[in-house]
């Protein structure tokens, strides 16, 4: 168990970071921002209060927020040294700024939660002993247990919470009660084993977490009433259920295909029916003769296809501005190709299997594969 520290141990400049009497931290808590400036500094102040006596520090990742949560960071960090800010640029995204910060802490234990103040700070030393005494690794803070509470959610997202709480839990085996739960607090040594593992994309780390361990972690669950956002605004969008399933299947395959990928042939299916719905409108509505419907539909599908990516797929790496016109273009190149390859699989095994639906597959997984792997490269590559 840690052990309190005694008044009068440390000297001003170890109590300013936040380190105990031997120097050393005990605690990170890492904390995901993006427009969160009205709310970092009250979160600042109740762990201040919260963590009396323990050697913390805590670790704002914040994504390049419009409304300059970082340089409100910044200043609380030139007041307090345990205040450390990560600013994000080119990339976005909870799980991969949970990923990021965990890694970059000092601490042996990390803490992850929202800056939302709808997490109970007041269970972080609870949740640390638990972790110090060896009795687990993973300590979740839980609304769905005895003593815990979501009473703060409005039907709608309680309906939701409770439906991917049940699927995640059948699909994948977990047994924690609350396993979309964004407040946790975790082993770094054991973070560490699991994070080449992870997803950098979507919102359900722990989830994330839960099942890429099997079962091989210490779980215990403290009971917390899940608070009422005071300021700004929630993160959840309807992109939120695709990244879930994305996730679920990733898992369910043992990461042998990526979030990534699973997200972008989804929207590729979308493409299908798209392209599809064109071409009828095109050939009953407007008379246009075939090759000019089905060449109306390929182009309205590659561009629903590069929205749809933009945004979900690739929202870490999201091109703005001129980028978007320029990735445009490039996408329809790459998609061109790829309409090629798909067609040149599907006549191979045609010739050697005359099965039209297989060959079909082959040639639309083929077609999938290529337009991901050059999307990438050329695309949405990193800069």
């Amino acid at each position: 168990m840690h052990e309190a520290v005694r008044p009068g141990a440390q000297s001003p400049q170890q109590q300013a970071a936040g380190r105990d009497a031997g120097g050393l931290l005990q605690l990170s808590v890492v904390v995901p921002t993006f427009n969160e400036r009205d709310n970092v500094t009250k979160l600042y102040r109740k762990l201040e209060t919260a963590l009396s006596g323990i050697a913390w520090e805590v670790v704002f990742v914040d994504d390049n927020s419009p409304d300059g949560t970082w340089q409100v960071v910044r200043e609380l960090s030139h007041q307090d040294a345990r205040v450390r800010c990560i600013r994000r640029i080119g990339r976005r995204g909870l799980s991969g700024a949970c990923i990021e910060g965990i890694l970059a802490s000092s601490a042996p234990y990390a803490a992850v939660m929202d800056a939302d103040l709808q997490h109970d700070e007041a269970q972080l030393p609870k949740m640390l002993a638990l972790l110090d005494s060896g009795e687990a690794e993973l300590v979740v803070g839980s609304r769905y247990i005895e003593g815990g509470s979501a009473d703060s959610f409005d039907r709608q997202r309680a309906g939701a919470s409770a439906l991917a709480t049940e699927v995640a839990k059948r699909t994948l085996g977990v047994s924690v009660a609350d396993p979309m739960s964004g407040f946790f607090m975790i082993r770094r040594d054991r973070f560490e084993e699991l994070a080449p593992q992870l997803s950098t994309q979507g919102f359900k780390i722990l989830l994330d977490i839960v099942a890429t361990a099997h079962g091989k972690l210490r779980t215990v669950e403290v009971p917390y009433s899940f608070g009422t956002r005071l300021h700004g605004e929630s993160k959840l969008d309807s992109m939120v259920a695709l990244d879930f399933l994305g996730l679920v299947l990733a898992k369910l395959t043992n990461d042998t295909i990526s979030l990534r990928f699973l997200l972008f042939a989804m929207v590729g299916g979308s493409g299908l029916v798209v392209h599809l719905t064109t071409l009828f409108i095109a050939l009953e509505m407007f008379k246009v003769p075939f090759a000019e419907a089905q060449a109306a539909g390929a182009f309205v599908a590659m561009t629903t296809n590069f929205i749809l990516n933009n945004f979900l797929t690739y929202r870490d790496q999201r091109l703005k501005g001129f980028a978007i016109l320029r990735g445009l273009i490039a996408f329809y190149l790459v998609c061109s190709v790829g309409l090629f390859a798909n067609v040149g699989v599907a006549f191979s095994v045609y010739d050697q299997e005359p099965i039209w639906w297989l060959a079909g597959a082959a040639g639309a997984l083929m077609g999938v594969v290529w337009n991901y792997a050059m999307s990438g490269l050329f695309v949405w590559r990193k800069r």
